[in-house]
Order: structure tokens, then sequence, then C-alpha cells
């Protein structure tokens, strides 16, 4: 460990001197903690550009007074216990911290908004059952397998976790993505047009610096997903919010004046769960070529579907190379990986590299190559074969529970997915009231702005729209967190006798 101390050779106090005054300091301060290590006298004399002597008188002084203490063949450690005395020690002037004066404010605030969305659930741990959405099962990680090539590329490693490696990825991931992108989502691509980014946040980010600048009109649909709405303010952007049904957007109200991007989530929209309809996807298409807009395709769990053949991803349908795909892994396989990427138009591709390596120098190459290991070799499909078959069992079984005690619910979102919608009879309590009747029960379901999603004021979901996510619960807590929401929903005062199940309605 190297101490962030320096000394004066044209001090009127001697080497010696200044180093122990300040050591002593750092010890009273707490920024040398008892027990802590000490550097080594060779090393610690070649930092300070001092004779190896003068750091051993130091540290001779300071052990006599009992700030230090050494261990044979172990080293020098701060003292323990400090001597009594050296607590009410007058402060040695010269080294005495200045008295503070008044100065200048160094924080402003942003000229434009900074919001952060909902990613961490800040009730979990007063939750017996949280239907968080979007969060994969944590037994399902595939350990094993991960750990196998884990070691095997850490015994090749060497080089490659020594240096820099090229910032739009590792060449074998960008590859075996691109592999995966043609049969799974239509997309022909080649890993050239491919970058890796830490997650679809960051890929969010990266659009926006290419494409958003003050004042320019980015289309949302409505309700969307808080993350893209928050990147694409916070770079100054006007916020065109289209709405949706259950089809997903609602191309037909798409502006026809100029705009800088559309930014969609086209496979499960969220969070109201609609597919986008193939005749939809066209207009959409036909739409950004008439007005000169990229579109940026969220695909955050296309990788789930439930029912029928997923259509073809609208990247795959573009003629014209003006769509942003964008994939993640977190659902996948788990958001701590913070691995997903960015599928781009030819013309984007060197300006989105350059700018991943101002921000990060690209992703750990250890996790890329343990990844491009797990996609090429087809364990991922495996993988994906079976959570899909788990969380559809999920799914059903979390319709099956609402129906058991609610009744005739309207859902939405079940066709792929890991979260289903819960729109909410108008006799019900409002969705963030209900939000807040589960907490007290241990319960956690969420109203669109506890579940990261937001409605720009323009719609009622905010109002009678629940979110629950179910393939982090097992089919034993499914069923008990519904049993404990119909117990809270029905305590006193809270439903009028009779209500529930009284409301027929369709069931998506």
């Amino acid at each position: 460990m190297q101490l962030s101390i320096r000394v004066d050779p044209d001090a009127p106090h001697s080497l010696q001197q200044q180093l122990f005054d300040t050591i002593r300091r750092l010890i009273l301060d707490g920024r040398l903690r008892p027990g802590s290590a000490m550097p080594g006298s060779r090393a610690f004399s070649e930092q300070l550009g001092v004779s190896r002597n003068t750091v051993l008188l130091v540290y001779e002084r300071l052990i006599a007074e009992g700030y230090l203490q050494t261990r044979p063949a172990v080293g020098t450690f701060v003292n323990r216990s400090l001597p009594e005395q050296s607590l009410c020690l007058p402060r040695n002037p010269v080294f005495a911290s200045p008295e503070p004066t008044a100065r200048a404010p160094r924080f402003r605030s942003p000229r434009v908004p900074i919001r952060a969305q909902a990613v961490v659930n800040p009730n979990r741990h007063r939750l017996a059952i949280d239907f968080w959405v979007g969060r994969p099962d944590p037994h399902t990680f595939p350990t094993k397998a991960w750990r196998r090539r884990l070691l095997h590329h850490l015994s090749i490693g060497g080089q490659p976790l020594t240096e820099y490696g090229d910032p739009s990825g590792l060449s074998a991931l960008r590859r075996a993505i691109a592999d995966y992108l043609g049969p799974a989502r239509g997309i022909n691509t080649g890993p050239e047009r491919i970058v890796i980014v830490a997650g679809i946040q960051q890929a969010l980010n990266i659009a926006a610096r290419l494409l958003v600048h003050d004042g320019a009109t980015v289309v949302l649909e409505c309700p969307c997903y808080q993350g893209a709405a928050y990147v694409f303010e916070h770079h100054g952007a006007h916020l065109r919010p289209v709405p949706v049904d259950e089809h997903g957007l609602m191309s037909e109200r798409l502006p026809a004046t100029p705009v800088s991007l559309a930014y969609v989530t086209p496979s499960h929209q969220y969070p109201l769960g609609g597919t986008l309809s193939l005749e939809r996807r066209i207009r959409l298409l036909e739409w950004a070529e008439e007005t000169g807009a990229y579109i940026v395709e969220d695909d955050y769990d296309s990788d789930f579907r439930h029912a029928g053949s997923p259509l073809t991803a609208v990247a795959g349908l573009d003629p014209q190379g003006g769509v942003i795909y964008l994939g993640t892994f977190s659902k996948s396989i788990g958001a701590g990986l913070r691995l997903g990427y960015m599928v781009l138009p030819e013309e984007l591709v060197e300006p989105a590299r350059t700018l991943k390596a101002l921000l990060d120098n690209g992703n750990p190459w250890l996790d890329q190559a343990v990844l491009a290991d797990f996609i090429a070799s087809g364990s991922y499909d495996r993988h994906l074969r079976r959570i899909r078959q788990l969380y559809r069992r999920r799914r059903d079984c979390l319709v099956e529970s609402l129906r058991a005690h609610f009744g005739a619910v309207r859902l939405s979102g079940l066709e792929g997915g890991m979260h289903a919608v819960w729109h909410l009879p108008t006799e019900y309590p409002s969705a963030p009231e209900l939000q807040a009747l589960a907490l007290e029960a241990g319960v956690g379901v969420y109203a669109l702005d506890g579940g990261g999603a937001i409605d720009f004021d323009r719609t009622n979901y905010r109002e009678r729209t629940l979110l629950l996510g179910y393939s982090s619960l097992s089919e034993t807590e499914i069923r008990e967190g519904v049993a404990r929401l119909a117990r809270a929903f029905n305590g006193p005062n809270q439903l009028r006798t009779g209500m529930v199940g009284d409301h027929p309605s369709a069931a998506a």
C-alpha cells in the first residue's frame, strides 16, 4: 500500500520531523485505522525519495510513542490501542488544517433534469413475496457451465486480461450474437455492425449522444420505460408521447413533423405487454423513411415468447438501415453481468464505437469471452428453452391464482415476457393505493411509477394498472402472494362486500 504523503526538502522542519508529524496526524484523524499495515521501509523510502534510514528512524519513534507496533516476520502496523495522551496533544501549527473560509459553491444545478429510473426496489427488505418486474430467477443462473468456462479462460487469459480490447467488444462475442440473431430475430447482420454495451441503459445513452440535441423531437410510447424517457429528457429532447393499445404503438398517431428518433418496444411493449402487429411494424418503417427518423428498437425480453412464434424484429424488416436494435442478457442470464449489445446502421457504427471508447474503453474481457463460448456452444439455446418452460408455468400459476381470488380479472402482456399487467376495475382502489396496501401485507405489486414506467400524465394507466412480475417467484410463492393480496384488498372498508369477482372482463 502507498500512503498519500509528501515531504518538502526545502521546508524549515527536517524530513524526519515532517514524516513523523504527518503519519501521526493520519492516525489521529482516523485515515490510518488501527490495525492498518504500514508500507515496508524500503518501498516507502523509494516512494518519498528519502533515505531508508529516515523512514526507519521515524518508524522507531512512532513505535516508541505507541502509535505503531511491529510483528516479527510480519510487518509494522498501526497500534490498536493508541496512547491516551496522544488524543490530547495540540496540533502542530505547521501541519494543522487551515481554518474554513468562505468559498464559492462547487455544485450548480444541471440545466436539464436528471432523474433515475426504478431499477432496485427500495422496499425489498420489507417484503416476504415480491412481484418485482423483469427479474430473472437467481436459481436459473447457469452456474456450472459458467464456472467451467470462466476457469478455462482464466487459465489461458494472460494478454487479454492485461491489455485494452476493441471498444466495440470481443469479436468472438459479436460473431456469436450475429449468428444468433439471424434465426431468432430475423436480423441479417455481421459482427462489424454490433457494439457490446453494459446493458440497454448504456445503449440508450449512446443513441442519445449520437442523435439527440437540444430541442430535437423524440417519439416515445405512452406509457413507456422510465429509463428511456429520462435519458432523452436529460439530453434536451422534446418528448412526443404516442399512445399504445393492445397491439402496441398506434402507428396512425405518429407525428408528420421532423423527428430525430422513435423509441419502441415492439416485441413486448413496456409496460403494458402488447406485441406490435406486422402491419404496424411496416407502417412504422414507412413513417421513419418519410420523416428521416431513426428507430430505436428495445428488445429487452424477446427471448421469452409463451404463445406462438415471435414476429420478425423491426430491424429484420428494415430495408433502409434506419433501425438501431438493442438487446440484452440482463433478463435471460442476469443483470449483474452488465452485458448487452447494439446492432447499428453502417453509418453509425464508427461514431458509436468512438463514444463507447470515450465512456469506458469497452466491457471487461473475461465475461465477454465466457458469454461468447456459452452462446456458440449451444448452451445459451438450451438455457433459454429450460427457463421459457419454467416462466410459462409461473405465468399460468399467476393467472390461475388471480382468477381464483379476484374473479374475471382483465390481464394483458401474457403472450411473452416476464410480467403480467392487471387492469383494475373502476370500483377498486387506485393502483398506488393497492401497492401501498400490499406493502403493508409484505407483498410487492407495482403501479406504473413503482414498476419503472411513465405515462406522461396523458392516460389513466397510472391509476388503474398494476404490474406483477412472476419470473423470480416459485409457484408456491405466487399462490401465497396472491392470497395475501386478496386478504389485504378485502380488509375493512377496502373493497365493498361481494365486489371481488363481480366484474367480468376479458383475460388477454
